[in-house]
């Protein structure tokens, strides 16, 4: 027998008016993920660049809020730029996290405008794909009311799968990011958009739902307009492209290019 789906309403927090109530045409927002600014500053685990001046600057270019991810390993963000960005940020911030205990405490400490939860494998160079929501719902529905419970909004990082936006509906999120890497890596035509595609049954699929609707993942100047244009899109994060574009013209015009290509 096929589940009901039932349009579930959210309670209004930071992210905003309920998905059902959205204008038809969105303004989209940009999330700035500023994880590889503590890439570079870690290579020689030195003082410098310093995350915290990165984010205000894209603040100040524009930017709706700041995401980091505070890794079980530490590689890139530490515990104390979380402390600082919570502290001087006028703007949101996103708090990707694992569901390991430690990283669960430090959110709790540290009180993020909302978390997502993201999938974290100690090997990968970077995020690899969505969230098991199916395999692992126990223990995110565990962490997600434990967020919940201290005011924390949260999001799920998924594949663009209708059984995972059905899950993370009943799990209870407020929010999911679709994972956008496939669409960015696939090189053919075809490949492009049917990913597109995908992407774009998930996005209506989880406003239908009641959940906001991001996504991330590989996203760049050449590739953002196809997905920014998705009518139920809300939001972007984007981090690589935008702290490899600013090395060349800034931070603040970085920011300020990729929000006039996703408005």
């Amino acid at each position: 027998m096929q589940k009901s789906r039932v349009r579930i309403q959210r309670p209004l927090g930071f992210l905003g008016s309920d998905p059902g109530l959205l204008p038809l045409r969105l303004v989209v927002k940009l999330g700035v993920n500023i994880d590889h600014v503590a890439t570079l500053r870690q290579a020689r685990r030195g003082i410098e660049p310093e995350p915290v001046t990165a984010a205000l600057l894209a603040e100040l270019a524009g930017a709706d809020w700041i995401t980091i991810h505070l890794r079980e390993d530490r590689r890139h963000i530490q515990d104390r730029d979380v402390d600082r960005l919570k502290e001087v940020l006028q703007i949101g911030l996103d708090f990707e996290m694992s569901v390991a205990p430690d990283i669960v405490k430090k959110a709790l400490a540290t009180r993020p405008h909302f978390a997502t939860l993201v999938p974290e494998r100690r090997e990968e160079i970077t995020t690899e794909g969505g969230l098991d929501v199916l395999g692992q719902k126990e223990i995110i529905k565990e962490v997600l009311e434990t967020l919940k419970g201290a005011g924390i909004e949260v999001s799920l990082f998924v594949d663009p799968d209708p059984e995972v936006i059905q899950a993370s509906a009943e799990l209870g999120a407020d929010a999911v990011e679709l994972h956008t890497g496939t669409y960015a890596n696939a090189l053919k035509k075809e490949d492009i958009q049917k990913e597109l595609t995908r992407l774009t049954n998930a996005a209506r699929q989880a406003a239908q739902l009641g959940l906001h609707v991001f996504a991330g993942h590989g996203l760049n100047y050449r590739n953002v307009i196809p997905i920014a244009r998705i009518p139920e899109m809300e939001a972007l994060n984007i981090g690589h492209s935008i702290i490899s574009r600013s090395i060349f013209v800034g931070i603040e015009r970085a920011v300020r290019e990729m929000i006039q290509l996703i408005r």
